[in-house]
């Protein structure tokens, strides 16, 4: 090592060149590097969708889930299989674990299921597989709204569509909110009656005069020609056209029985931004592009497009991901910059201004080395790890402190520049390659986090190693070689030389200042070190039961202050679409005034999202102002619940919107039985008591609502003696539901094809039709009410599985203020009180099995960096005894931890605070370890082991302050959530 500080500063000028090179490169990495809000990352879950229209969910259950079940659980590495049977609907999402290679597995997935697909019925559709991925979550979403037409609104977002989708770095501009267009033939039920008609013979016309004719071509020796025999259809006319009776001279055409039209599905939801309806882009990006370029460029188009829209069409921008990342990246440059100023008004009040800026000179060089460093390894710039590199910022400059205090040291002996950095890069490699070693050594475990958040959190290790690896360069070779050729030694070094001369070898008595009042301090704690250590340990304990009884508990990962919330709206009762919209909006009108809002948007809808109670008749989105200027959150919540009290028939739920690793309710509990009666007994029994607890709002299951269905038993012995069907049964009902598609077309002008539906008009799709219909056999037209009845049965909403057992969540959100761990705990406690049936069981799901995973891990991480620290230790010092004396300390650090938490009244958060203590040991280390180093040269030279822990004491209490102090000032900041904006001069 010393050789290469001797060639470091002897080749300054090669030295100095590479730190241009590197400040340079760094600096086009940062402007150049991908960024983005989310990490990029892989999980471990694969979603396996299968449709089946007009299914029942227990014919989804039985039919589709069943045979996919039996083939996709023989995968290896499956960890879990979760399936989902909604009305004309199946789902099957498969979780892996995290050793599985994803796209292995997408593999194995894909080949199961088409082993499955021969046990499926013949109309259902394929099956799609796809990988769940972050980064195919919209990054941007433009919405379209205004009073037009509906056509018009889609062509211009079709149009758009195209424009955008062109960009380089955009994967997808998927169209939300648009109904597939089909064209519609209405067919009179009477006219058919009166024209002897079959149903079936119409079904079958459009296919048999809808085709594309291969005929050939014709060679008779004289010429060749090819023939063409046109049989596509191309438009309605032709199909109004098409001959579906003959009666002598007479031919019954689908003009004279039925209209024909094209128009859209019947609606299965609605969009609305602001009121307005809507259509809506969702912006995805290619994975490793630059979100803040795609936004520039996608608004770009937008501003162009719209020179040529009609007027009245608004363009509203939600979910915009580059201004949180923008936000993140002006908060680095903020903290950065404070941090520097705050290092170098510390340092130069110690060292002086030169020393100050050689300090000074290691936050920029080893954040931008970092970022080049991450960018070669082909990362992106996101929120973790930019909270990594603030939170580095006060780590940077340990070593440079250490190494310009004992070279200003050397320089006030009298010591050249050169000679005094040399000394001091040489003397202090070693303890600050051992100090950086073990921060790298606390990280290093976390590199191995298993599971999402593991997947999620591993950007900040990898930043951090990249950031005080480049750090340790500096320290040892840049700052010196810098160092020999601008430091010296000024009035301040000159003011401190006797000071600096009675800690060495003077008398401590004669110390002035603050390392005169330390020493008079230290040296009566030096008599009586048993108490000091049994005192010490007592505080550890006493602030553990402090915590304990006054703190806030434990939470998986903090809450953010949100910039979207939602509002879902709750209604029962089988209302229709339109019933539903009504009481939708009268919610939308009560927050459309509220200055504090950004933007609303509204989705009424007839079938509930995912991961929403089965009642949900809407969800409003909406997005809040900036931060700033607005009140908090929760307060903004609690005003929309009151707004919306009075509307009646309704309940209302309100959400903040969770960034990182957590997702979903705060409690989230899962029961299974094979017994249906006993899981519905022990479910209702459970939410009754979580009903009654003040604490908790909007307690809710996932089991299917009560409801009405109606059910046609038919008699099949009668039905086969009139010549009917179940098949012909199911055919004729469907003309009065969805309608019956009897094939495609592709009319000039349309991008897809468009499917051709059969169906009776709207005053004859009813209930009561049910009774009228004729359904035609061979032996003539048969009404159906003849072998078939009516009947009334309970409705089944959604049947959900987990590993093939029935299963129920159970669903709740704490209120502000409550320890949602603490709640676990006393539900969990409660649940093992009542004693819930043999066959029935229960587990904690979502972000308490997180928590859970999370906690698990970071205990055995802090073991595995707590005995490669010892190796470390014992292998610098060659001592157990001074091994454990340092982690010791790392011990006694987390005194501090919990009575800092107690002062601010935060919970102790898993991951952060968990990351947080992991990183304060490394810290903690670096401090002793330069101690303990002093010790042993002081031992060495033969001085008493209490005259020499008295003379290291005063000998480094000038580095370890400072670095001390420089730590705390650079998370200072983002402990009290500040963003000191030093170029506009304002403080957020």
């Amino acid at each position: 090592m010393n050789a290469l500080i001797d060639a470091a500063l002897h080749r300054a000028r090669t030295v100095l060149l590479v730190l241009v090179l590197l400040l340079t490169s760094g600096t086009v990495s940062y402007i150049g590097i991908a960024k983005e809000s989310n990490p990029d990352i892989t999980i471990p879950q694969i979603y396996v969708s299968i449709n089946h229209e007009g299914i029942s969910p227990e014919d989804a259950d039985r039919m589709l889930v069943g045979p996919m079940d039996k083939h996709l659980r023989s995968l290896d590495g499956l960890k879990e299989i979760r399936a989902t049977s909604v009305e004309g609907h199946a789902s099957v999402v498969l979780e892996f674990t995290t050793d599985v290679d994803i796209d292995d597995a997408l593999a194995d997935v894909r080949e199961k299921v088409d082993a499955a697909k021969a046990e499926l019925p013949d109309d259902t559709d394929e099956p799609v597989v796809r990988e769940i991925n972050l980064a195919l979550f919209p990054i941007l979403v433009v919405t379209l709204s205004g009073q037009l037409d509906d056509r018009e609104l889609y062509q211009l977002a079709n149009r758009l569509q195209d424009q955008l989708e062109s960009l380089p770095g955009v994967l997808e501009a998927s169209i939300s909110g648009e109904r597939e267009e089909i064209a519609e033939i209405l067919v009179d039920p009477a006219l058919l009656e009166t024209y002897h008609l079959r149903q079936e013979d119409l079904f079958t016309l459009i296919g048999r005069n809808n085709q594309l004719v291969a005929a050939g071509a014709l060679d008779n020796g004289q010429g060749r020609f090819g023939i063409k025999v046109p049989g596509l259809i191309e438009n309605e006319l032709e199909m109004l056209s098409l001959p579906v009776k003959v009666d002598a001279d007479r031919v019954v055409t689908f003009a004279d029985i039925a209209v024909g039209r094209r128009t859209y599905k019947d609606p299965w939801s609605y969009a609305r931004v602001n009121g307005k309806p809507t259509v809506a882009l969702e912006i995805k990006k290619r994975i490793g592009s630059n979100i803040i370029e795609i936004v520039e460029d996608v608004k770009a188009i937008v501003a162009r497009e719209q020179k040529n829209w009609p007027a009245g069409i608004e363009v509203t921008y939600s979910q915009d991901s580059s201004k949180r990342i923008r936000q993140s990246l002006d908060d680095l440059f903020n903290n950065v910059l404070a941090a520097i100023i705050l290092v170098m008004i510390v340092v130069v009040a110690a060292l002086g201004a030169r020393s100050a800026a050689l300090v000074g000179l290691a936050i920029p060089g080893s954040f931008l080395t970092g970022i080049l460093l991450l960018n070669v390894m082909g990362y992106t710039l996101n929120i973790v790890v930019l909270f990594a590199l603030i939170l580095s910022v006060g780590m940077l400059v340990d070593g440079a402190i250490v190494v310009t205090e004992f070279a200003d040291r050397r320089m006030s002996e009298g010591y050249a520049r050169l000679q005094a950095y040399a000394a001091a890069s040489k003397r202090m490699a070693w303890p600050i390659i051992a100090s950086t070693a073990t921060t790298l050594a606390v990280f290093m475990p976390l590199l191995f986090w298993p599971d999402t958040v593991g997947e999620f959190m591993k950007f900040m290790p990898i930043t951090v190693l990249a950031t005080l690896t480049a750090s340790l360069v500096m320290a040892l070779l840049v700052v010196p070689t810098v160092g020999s050729l601008i430091g010296k030694p000024g009035q301040h070094a000159e003011r401190t030389v006797a000071n600096l001369h009675h800690a060495e070898t003077g008398d401590l008595n004669a110390l002035q200042g603050v390392s005169g009042r330390y020493v008079r301090l230290l040296r009566p704690l030096l008599q009586h070190p048993g108490k000091v250590l049994l005192t010490t340990i007592l505080l550890l304990f006493v602030s553990g039961g402090l915590y304990g009884k006054f703190g806030q508990g434990v939470e998986f990962f903090p809450e953010i202050e949100p910039d979207v919330v939602s509002v879902s709206v709750r209604a029962r009762g089988e209302l229709s679409l339109e019933e539903r919209d009504v009481l939708v909006r009268q919610v939308e009108q009560r927050l459309l005034p509220m200055s504090e809002l950004e933007s609303i948007f509204t989705k009424v809808l007839v079938k509930s999202p995912r991961d929403y109670p089965e009642d949900t008749i809407g969800v409003i989105q909406i997005e809040l102002v900036d931060w700033q200027k607005r009140r908090r959150g929760s307060v903004i919540l609690e005003d929309i619940r009151e707004r919306t009290a009075d509307v009646p028939g309704i309940v209302i739920e309100t959400e903040k919107q969770r960034r990182g690793p957590a997702q979903g309710s705060d409690i989230q509990l899962e029961v299974y039985s094979e017994y249906q009666q006993a899981l519905e007994q022990t479910v209702d029994a459970i939410l009754t008591q979580l009903s009654e607890t003040p604490e908790l709002r909007n307690v809710r299951d996932d089991r299917s609502l009560p409801g009405l269905e109606w059910q046609l038993s038919v008699d099949r012995e009668e039905a086969g003696r009139l010549g009917a069907d179940i098949a012909s049964v199911g055919t004729i009902i469907r003309m009065i539901t969805s309608g019956l598609t009897v094939g495609t077309y592709r009319p000039e002008g349309a991008k897809d094809e468009l499917d051709i539906r059969i169906r009776y008009p709207f005053d004859h799709r009813n209930l009561d039709e049910l009774d009228r219909l004729q359904v035609t056999t061979g032996n003539g037209t048969v009404p159906l009410s003849v072998f078939a009845e009516r009947v009334p049965v309970p409705r089944t909403g959604q049947v959900r599985r987990v590993d093939g057992k029935r299963t129920v969540r159970i669903q709740a959100d704490v209120a502000d203020g409550v320890p949602v761990d603490g709640m676990t705990r006393a539900m969990d406690a409660k649940l093992q009180a009542a004693g819930l049936p043999k066959q029935v069981q229960y587990r904690f799901r979502g972000n308490t099995e997180r928590q859970n995973e999370a906690a698990d891990f970071l205990w055995k991480a802090f073991g595995v960096a707590l005995f490669v620290m010892a190796i470390i230790l014992v292998t610098q010092f060659n001592s157990f005894y001074q091994a454990l004396l340092i982690l010791s300390a790392v011990i006694f650090s987390i005194i501090g931890v919990l009575l800092g938490l107690l002062v601010k009244g935060e919970p102790f958060g898993i991951v952060m605070c968990g990351v947080g203590v992991i990183a304060l040991a490394g810290i903690v280390v670096n401090n002793n370890i330069v101690l303990i180093d002093t010790f042993n040269i002081l031992r060495n030279g033969g001085m008493a082991p209490k005259e020499a822990a008295l003379r290291t004491g005063a000998q480094r209490l000038r580095p370890v302050m400072l670095t001390t102090i420089t730590t705390i000032l650079g998370l200072l900041p983002m402990v009290y959530s500040l963003n000191l904006d030093l170029v506009n001069r304002v403080v957020e």
